[in-house]
């Protein structure tokens, strides 16, 4: 009995050691696993938007911190509070600091072009988001403004055809932000389609919300007939909504813009201060702008040496009635849920 008790101990320790000697071994080591995370450990990304404190940049810092802190990459905000000079001055700063990537949101074309090449030249990678400068850098992440110009004017033009005054307004917002210009030809786009329609304001109101109200306010006395107005930026048509529903005229006025698809945006839907409201996802393109910044620091090309990349953000075209139905993907969301999810 003893001895076959013994040959069983030394059979089940026999079993055991080539296990744990498998278990060492098991599986298949990933080679791109540790390159990945190396080429990440250690770097900086630097973000200068126009401003923070609106839901458009703080929703891209809180995306990208989310994203790419947890990787080891340190993030440094420089904020320029809506001042191009600023701003130049930050990116300069910036380009002797040498951080490996700089994420910009251009306050109109010419103003950073010079800077961003020279940043490039300096070994930064440079990412633009949502307001391209006439200087093309390693990638852009943002929306396709020709065509939110084309799918904002359609909405307003299909409210305003036989039998009502055929009169719009447009309200932009800076004339030579990329925002305006582009979105400017969208717009142009459709109202060539379309002679019967009339514009009787075109006007800047240089992303202010009180400037647009008071433009709106005057068309509107000037044109009490007013059928519909194309909006720029929603964080702007606030003031534009607001003159329109002041003066009474929000059922007969109908109202398009467009923005990041938070929360203040829907809230402005359910409030009747907006009629459509195109998202262009700010949660999306946050999680575009990381992976970008990802795919260049891994890469190992030299900045301003690799192809050009765009990624235009899928756009999401909210009503009152629709907008529950889009929460689940992206619209109406907030910075804490940015932040937290």
């Amino acid at each position: 009995m003893k001895f076959k008790a013994l040959k069983l101990i030394i059979a089940v320790v026999a079993m055991l050691l080539p296990l744990n000697a498998q278990a060492e071994k098991m599986g298949i080591a990933d080679p791109a696993r540790d390159k990945y995370y190396s080429a990440l450990e250690g770097k900086k990304v630097a973000f200068v938007p126009l401003a923070m404190g609106f839901d458009l940049t703080e929703g891209w810092y809180a995306g990208m911190k989310k994203a790419l802190e947890p990787l080891g990459v340190e993030m440094i905000l420089r904020d320029p509070n809506w001042s191009a000079d600023a701003g130049s001055k930050a990116i300069s700063s910036l380009i002797s600091e040498k951080p490996d990537a700089i994420v910009v949101h251009n306050p109109d074309v010419q103003t950073y072009a010079k800077l961003l090449r020279k940043a490039e030249k300096a070994g930064i990678h440079v990412v633009q988001v949502n307001m391209k400068s006439a200087f093309p850098t390693d990638a852009f992440v943002g929306a396709d403004w020709i065509e939110i110009g084309e799918l904002v004017t359609q909405k307003v033009i299909d409210q305003c055809g036989a039998g009502t005054s055929q009169k719009i307004a447009i309200v932009q917002g800076v004339l030579t932000a990329a925002a305006s210009a582009y979105q400017l030809r969208g717009v142009s786009n459709i109202l060539e389609k379309n002679p019967n329609i009339k514009v009787v304001s075109n006007q800047a109101a240089d992303w202010d919300s009180t400037k647009a109200r008071a433009i709106t306010e005057t068309t509107l006395q000037q044109h009490p007939d007013l059928c519909g107005i194309v909006g720029f930026w929603d964080g702007m048509d606030i003031g534009t909504g607001a003159a329109v529903k002041e003066a009474g005229m929000h059922e007969k006025v109908f109202l398009a813009t467009s923005g990041g698809g938070g929360k203040t945006g829907c809230d402005n839907l359910k409030n009747d201060i907006f009629d459509v409201f195109v998202s262009y996802d700010v949660p999306g393109q946050a999680r575009d702008l990381s992976n970008v910044v990802k795919s260049l620091l891994q890469s190992g090309n030299k900045p301003g040496k690799a192809g050009k990349v765009s990624l235009f953000t899928q756009l999401q075209t909210l009503t009152k009635d629709n907008m529950a139905s889009y929460m689940g993907s992206g619209a109406c969301w907030t910075v804490e849920s940015l932040a937290s999810n």
